[in-house]
């Protein structure tokens, strides 16, 4: 090995250099990604549908609801779900647990 060899300023690879800070920067937003999902959490509001009430019919079916589902209109018992009503009129109200 010669002197000039020996004492030549070793160059700093660039194409080292740029591999390994895009690799840094995409693990550092991968990471922030999967760990602002996990910070944030969206939670439902909780809706209290009151006693669980059984509505016996007069054809003998039952229908297993919630007490604030079920409302009485012009003498009629009619169920109002989130997406369809019913008309249970000549229903009779039981209040028991149907779990």
């Amino acid at each position: 090995m010669t002197r000039q060899e020996r004492n030549r300023k070793q160059h700093f690879n660039l194409d080292k250099l740029l591999i390994l800070l895009i690799t840094l920067m995409i693990t550092a937003i991968t990471s922030l990604y999967f760990y602002s999902r996990s910070i944030i959490v969206i939670e439902a509001p909780k809706t209290d549908y009151g006693e669980k009430i059984v509505v016996q019919l007069p054809s003998g079916q039952k229908v297993f609801t919630y007490e604030k589902l079920v409302v009485k209109k012009d003498g009629k018992l009619i169920y109002q779900g989130e997406h369809q009503t019913i008309a249970l009129t000549g229903g009779k109200i039981k209040y028991e647990d149907w779990d």
